[in-house]
């Protein structure tokens, strides 16, 4: 099966909306803290329940697969088409993008992973020793932060695709079918001027 441009474009955008929606619900659904009861020499943690957990690993995954369709958007030979990467890659612009694109998605998993497995630890390890305990949970703009960077993630992929496709039509000599710039004939000018 042959994708498309906008069927992979559609792709990343779409797990990178859906990580982007997850990890905000996981935020708002998050609690504050748990609630401490105090035992023989320990504190057992009580935390309300709740889908942080869940949440926070739907927005890996959606994450994970916006970034592997965005790094696949751009070496994917569109139309049975394939050039060097040599040749992909002597765009200046292209290469700066696309390492902001992997930086972005590796700090935006980072982060989420990091805010997920905290706020499962916090939930799974609730006895504890010290009678001071006050059962927190992950830190708070975790997810949210994380969410915002899957965003902007998903977003460089996209960009990423436009500069490929530019540099796939400039190496291929193709025409672009909108025309060249500034390609507008005296005739054309003359025929809209006139009521």
């Amino acid at each position: 099966m042959a994708f498309r441009t906008a069927h992979i474009s559609l792709t990343v955008a779409a797990f990178g909306v859906l990580a982007f929606i997850f990890g905000v619900v996981a935020e708002n659904k998050k609690p504050a803290s748990g609630t401490p009861i105090t035992g023989k020499g320990v504190v057992i943690c009580k935390y309300p329940s709740d889908p942080t957990v869940a949440l926070g690993s739907l927005s890996i995954v959606a994450l994970f697969l916006s970034a592997c369709f965005g790094f696949f958007s751009v070496f994917y030979p569109y139309k049975g088409k394939s050039i060097p990467n040599e040749a992909l890659f002597r765009s200046t612009t292209l290469v700066v993008f696309f390492i902001v694109a992997l930086g972005v998605s590796v700090l935006a998993e980072g982060m989420m992973l990091w805010a997920t497995i905290t706020e499962g630890l916090h939930i799974t390890r609730n006895v504890h020793h010290n009678l001071n305990y006050e059962c927190p949970t992950a830190k708070t703009g975790l997810f949210g932060g994380a969410a915002f960077l899957a965003l902007d993630a998903s977003l460089f992929w996209l960009i990423c695709q436009m500069l490929t496709l530019n540099a796939r039509t400039d190496y291929l000599e193709e025409d672009d079918p909108k025309g060249e710039y500034g390609q507008v004939l005296v005739s054309e000018y003359d025929a809209r001027a006139k009521p």
